[in-house]
């Protein structure tokens, strides 16, 4: 048996945690630059704010129904999902992280009552984190997912789901429409309407081998799933990605190369530490800049370029994306966006130079290293390179931002004597 556990609202509840005061009230969370609306708590949904739509043409709303408003804090969310994480594995020694908001434990061996098993879970983390979650216990990970919807969209479940016998999961497949099924998008979902499969069930009693042969080996794999057969193993250990990429808005539009050139090192510190990370080192880098897609005649350029040999030097990269910028840069247009990528990852172990091949030396390595510890001890920021500049003018907004009350000491919750 798998089970997944999965957030309520997860940047939504984060900012509830240390904010008693919220709970019940309507909260939303913005992307970056206050753009958007990424994230609402269970009372903002009731009040019909969708999701992703625009912050500037619901602002009115917001403020009518005094919403509580936040900016994107991904320090907070961030250490919140690493607690939430930490907490489940006393209950499963083999676990995946799928997402910063979902994680499958691997049952297998236990005899408990999953009912039971899921409401102690769902117990635990409220008490320990404050993190109301939902549990959806199955066979496979495509009915976890199946059974996770359940647990959150029918009341009566409250919060927790087993479809641990195939009367269970047949009855929820009848009631689900295809394209809800995990790794089935709506475009797929038209497709199967010309098989007249419309519903989870239908596509879980079809002819595997004809949806197969009209369609994909994936769609026997969902198949199997649907059936209780686990076909997906889990991921303990999550792949390394194939490319880094390190992207923002500014805060205000740039018609200067002074202040971008400030961004485009920031973002390059960022992928490079990403980069060493999961032990990679970049041959190639990806640099766009564009205007807003909303002007009157946008412009977007990009560029790439050949690192001297296979590195992970923050220092190397930025200075080759610092000349990509000056290369792709014309005056007096107002740039909204830039970015940065290494792709054509090659993995440190596996690498290998001839004799004649100038390398990364020991020394470099080492110093990247001292770096990265520095600011995972201390916190991001407190070693950086000093082309990012001092007084950054360009950095996102933030105006509704929450203090980081997990990673920084000046943030920390006081109570009132």
């Amino acid at each position: 048996m798998l089970a997944l556990v999965d957030c309520n609202s997860c940047y939504a509840s984060c900012e509830q945690i240390f904010r008693p005061d919220l709970r019940g009230r309507p909260v939303v969370v913005l992307s970056n630059n206050d753009s958007f609306v990424v994230a609402r708590s269970r009372e903002a949904k009731a009040l019909g704010i969708a999701e992703l739509v625009p912050f500037f043409r619901i602002e009115h709303l917001l403020r009518k129904h005094h919403v509580a408003i936040f900016s994107s804090n991904y320090a907070l969310y961030g250490d919140i999902s690493h607690r939430v994480m930490t907490t489940l594995r006393q209950f499963s020694p083999e676990v995946e992280v799928y997402s910063i908001d979902e994680m499958f434990l691997d049952l297998a061996g236990l005899q408990r009552d999953w009912l039971s098993y899921g409401r102690e879970i769902k117990r635990t983390l409220w008490r320990h984190v404050r993190m109301p979650v939902g549990v959806g216990i199955a066979p496979s990970k495509t009915l976890a997912k199946l059974a996770n919807r359940a647990a959150k969209k029918i009341p009566k479940c409250d919060g927790v789901c087993a479809l641990d016998t195939p009367k269970k999961w047949q009855w929820m497949q009848q009631r689900t429409p295809v394209d809800k099924v995990w790794g089935i998008a709506s475009r797929l979902a038209k497709r199967l309407a010309a098989f007249n499969i419309y519903t989870a069930y239908d596509l879980a009693t079809a002819n595997t081998k004809v949806v197969r042969r009209q369609i994909s080996v994936n769609i026997e794999r969902t198949i199997e799933e649907l059936n209780g057969v686990a076909c997906m193993p889990l991921e303990e250990q999550p792949p390394a990605k194939k490319q880094i990429y390190c992207t923002r808005s500014f805060g205000e539009k740039l018609t200067e190369l002074p202040p971008m050139l400030q961004a485009i090192t920031l973002y390059a510190s960022r992928a490079a530490e990403k980069l060493r990370a999961q032990q990679c080192l970049a041959t190639t880098i990806h640099v766009f800049i564009q205007t807003s897609p909303y002007d009157s005649n946008p412009l977007s350029r990009s560029t790439t370029a050949q690192l001297p040999y296979p590195t992970d030097d923050s220092r190397l990269i930025v200075e080759l994306a610092k000349r990509c910028l000056e290369y792709l840069f014309t005056p007096n247009v107002r740039y909204l966006k830039a970015g940065i990528g290494l792709v054509e990852l090659v993995p440190r172990a596996n690498l290998q130079c001839d004799m004649f091949e100038v390398g990364q030396s020991v020394r470099t390595g080492a110093l990247m290293q001292t770096l990265d510890r520095a600011n995972l001890r201390y916190g991001r920021g407190t070693l950086f390179l000093g082309a990012e500049g001092i007084h950054k003018k360009w950095r996102m907004r933030q105006a509704f931002s929450s203090p980081a009350y997990t990673t920084r000491w000046g943030d920390l919750p006081k109570i009132a004597s």
